[in-house]
């Protein structure tokens, strides 16, 4: 089937040609594109006269496979070839050496469907790549050789983890993984220091690593429908943190108290009995393993206890309190199921430690928080 230019949108002006959800098959994609190119040439498998063109939109159609017809298009910048019936993207689009943005959405390719050469020929030029709505279990290696990559969209697929190699994507801005089978994250995520979007929405994750506070540009975090029942405590210190999801995991829909509590030992009560008393001790007295055990005290977080642990303690679920609406649930320690509960506000108005080494405390890193929407319903 051949279309006229009228019935192709033909944009001069922007250099582009959108043969866009005309139910279109690969043959009949390639026949329009020749004559949409049509002019003088010696070469009779590829199209000649416009080549110029920047943007080409195949999206919506019938294509089982890339027409050669695109290697004539030697100065193109996007192409998408979303919603159509692909299983490989062959080696034709890597001669397309000027390509930006690369939109392969919604089709049927998986991890063995990038050419081998893929990654080596867009190392340094392919700024945008979608891929969600396929079938891939893995991210393929070769995405990981594209160091000027700025936005990565592999959401609804089947990924079921992420290669600790992903901090190779150096100049990544957004992360897309939303719709896949990830249960952990790698710590390696923190080295995405360019990072400013990252979605891990719809998956099984039950924890994030605290890496996650390394990710300094992070604006918008999506964790809504997983499996997670605490936050690091270290997320606090996210301090461009605009949006965070939530909705849809168990630390949102009850109030979790989680204690696991081992009796403390007789060396770690006289420790404590020591540090509680404020008892002089020196090296005269004690040998210098136990001078190192009472130095590495903490301090309970709770400001109506005085008390310390070392080795024993409760592991507790605090829900903190943001702009007087929502609230976010992190892990505290306590020094004994004794110790009594107070809110996160208490413990901002409480008195300062006697130890300088309590200054940069838990509660402190609180009120460094930013954030302005906490999505959790």
């Amino acid at each position: 089937m051949i279309f006229t230019a009228r019935q192709m949108s033909v944009d001069a002006d922007t250099s582009s040609l959108d043969l866009s959800y005309l139910n279109l098959d690969t043959n009949s994609v390639g026949a329009n594109m020749t004559q949409f190119t049509a002019g003088p040439t010696t070469d009779t498998t590829a199209p000649a006269g416009n080549n110029q063109l920047a943007t080409i939109n195949l999206s919506g159609n019938r294509l089982t496979a890339i027409p050669y017809q695109l290697t004539a298009y030697t100065h193109l910048q996007m192409l998408d070839l979303s919603h159509n019936q692909l299983t490989e993207i062959c080696d034709t689009v890597c001669q397309l050496t000027q390509l930006r943005t690369l939109i392969c959405a919604n089709n049927r390719l998986d991890e063995n469907s990038l050419p081998k050469d893929f990654g080596q020929t867009f190392a340094n030029s392919l700024s945008v790549l979608s891929l969600g709505g396929n079938m891939f279990k893995a991210i393929p290696a070769q995405i990981l050789e594209l160091k000027s990559l700025k936005s990565l969209y592999l959401g609804s697929n089947a990924i079921e983890s992420v290669p600790r190699d992903i901090h190779r994507l150096e100049s990544l801005r957004v992360l897309y993984l939303g719709g896949n089978q990830l249960e952990e994250m790698p710590e390696e995520v923190g080295r995405l220091q360019h990072l400013e979007s990252l979605s891990l929405c719809e998956n099984r994750l039950r924890a994030l690593p605290s890496t996650i506070a390394q990710l300094k540009s992070l604006r918008s975090l999506a964790l809504h429908r997983n499996c997670l029942t605490t936050l690091p405590p270290e997320i606090v210190k996210l301090r461009y943190l605009m949006e965070l999801s939530l909705r849809n995991n168990p630390l949102v829909m009850r109030f979790i108290r989680d204690m696991m509590y081992d009796v403390p030992s007789l060396m770690e009560l006289s420790a404590r009995a020591i540090k509680l008393n404020k008892l002089h001790y020196s090296g005269q007295e004690l040998p210098n393993c136990m001078i190192n055990y009472l130095n590495s005290a903490h301090r309970c977080v709770n400001p109506k206890c005085k008390g310390v642990y070392f080795d024993s303690r409760i592991e507790h679920i605090k829900f903190v309190d943001f702009c007087g609406s929502y609230r976010l649930p992190l892990l505290q320690y306590l020094c004994s199921p004794q110790c009594s509960d107070s809110s996160v506000s208490s413990l901002a108005r409480s008195s300062s430690s006697d130890d300088e080494s309590d200054t940069n405390t838990y509660e402190e890193m609180i009120t460094e928080f930013r954030l302005k929407r906490v999505l959790l319903g």
